[in-house]
């Protein structure tokens, strides 16, 4: 499989998923987090990682709802859990192809290609972060095609 690098990571509009320690403050999670997203997406700098976090799960707050967006919020790290939280649920999904676009069309400069790798760089890290299945209760809530976004195969009925 090749993984291709966009040229230059796209810049945010103004506007690893390591788990802390179970006695650590939920701030230093929330470093961690950027600090697992910087390395994901090879940012530069750990502001760029920040940003496109903070637009990633934006747009990925308002398509879960119920339980799992509650678990997910308990899950992340209280600054995280803030950005997924405050989202007002969308009236409509978005195929993956779609969420990738309404991201691009939040950071600026973005391509389909660049917003990818900022989507995919953010929710690969989710796993390690709130585990595999919180991960597996949100794409069943999701369209077909998200599970590639998060760094897990998807598989089709035969």
């Amino acid at each position: 499989m090749t993984t291709l690098t966009p040229q230059k990571p796209a810049t945010p509009k103004p506007a690893g998923g390591i788990p802390a320690p179970a006695a650590a403050p939920r701030n230093d999670s929330w470093h961690q987090l950027i600090d697992a997203v910087r390395e994901s997406g090879q940012y530069p700098t750990r502001s760029q990682a920040e940003s496109v976090t903070r637009v990633v799960l934006s747009a990925l707050g308002g398509h879960v709802v119920g339980d799992e967006r509650v678990d997910l919020a308990r899950a992340l790290p209280e600054e995280a859990a803030r950005v997924v939280a405050s989202q007002i649920p969308v009236t409509r999904e978005l195929t993956a192809a779609e969420f990738v676009d309404s991201v691009a069309a939040r950071i600026e400069g973005a391509t389909p290609a660049t917003a990818r790798w900022d989507v995919s760089s953010v929710l690969s890290v989710l796993p390690d972060l709130v585990g595999d299945a919180l991960v597996t209760r949100v794409l069943a809530q999701l369209p077909p095609g998200y599970a590639l976004l998060f760094g897990r195969a998807e598989l089709s009925p035969a």
